[in-house]
């Protein structure tokens, strides 16, 4: 688990602690509030407005009221209240999108050595080619490159996602849309299993040498080492 712990020191300033631009911890912190959202809508559908159960719910409430209904008169109202959850769900879809293509962006601007690929470079080197503090860039390299990892899941859910939302207009939508939805849902859980092992990285950091780390991406890394 330590190898993915995040590190507050900088690998070329080991006397300094990481800067984050302001630019990045927007990003940053709204991408985990919309992530979070899509997760949600994802949850309610799955447990309370599930179509089948639901259904069922809804046909025995109409029942014990007096009114006479079947499956098929109560599975059509249980899928329309959970389409009302799906249309929330598209829209963080969309901002997840706006999100995505703001860090690709950004990363064009970032200050030289806040830039992701010039860490993973910088790490890489490091410690396979002039084997430089190797401990240090052994986990920088582990750390930045799961995060780039991470991006490429977020791009393909992004992609998969529009995709379903614009299956109409798309011609060749029709044709893959079960493949893309099972993909659609398959990274979803690979997005679940990263948060698990950012939340656990983070809490171990805070509990030793690098502790602070939540505050530098609030503040920006203005605290002392």
């Amino acid at each position: 688990m330590s190898s993915i712990e995040p590190v507050r020191k900088d690998i070329n300033r080991p006397n300094k602690i990481k800067k984050y631009s302001a630019s990045l911890r927007l990003w940053h912190w709204a991408n985990t509030i919309v992530i979070t959202g899509s997760l949600i809508t994802v949850l309610i559908n799955s447990t309370v407005l599930n179509e089948g159960s639901n259904a069922a719910f809804i046909k025995d409430a109409l029942q014990k009221s007096g009114a006479t209904v079947g499956a098929n008169q109560t599975r059509p109202l249980a899928g329309a209240l959970a389409d009302k959850v799906w249309s929330v769900h598209i829209y963080f879809g969309y901002c997840l999108a706006t999100l995505l293509l703001f860090r690709v962006i950004l990363e064009f601007f970032q200050l030289a050595d806040q830039k992701l690929l010039r860490k993973i470079k910088t790490a890489y080197h490091d410690y396979f080619i002039i084997k430089k503090r190797r401990k240090l860039a052994r986990h920088e390299y582990v750390v930045k490159a799961t995060y780039a990892a991470f991006y490429l899941l977020l791009l393909i859910m992004v992609v998969t996602g529009l995709t379903l939302a614009f299956k109409d207009q798309l011609p060749f939508a029709k044709a893959t849309i079960h493949n893309v939805k099972s993909v659609h849902g398959f990274c979803m859980y690979l997005v679940l299993a990263f948060i698990v092992v950012h939340l656990a990285g983070v809490f171990l950091a805070e509990r030793d040498e690098s502790a602070g780390i939540v505050s530098d991406m609030i503040n920006g890394g203005r605290g002392k080492p």
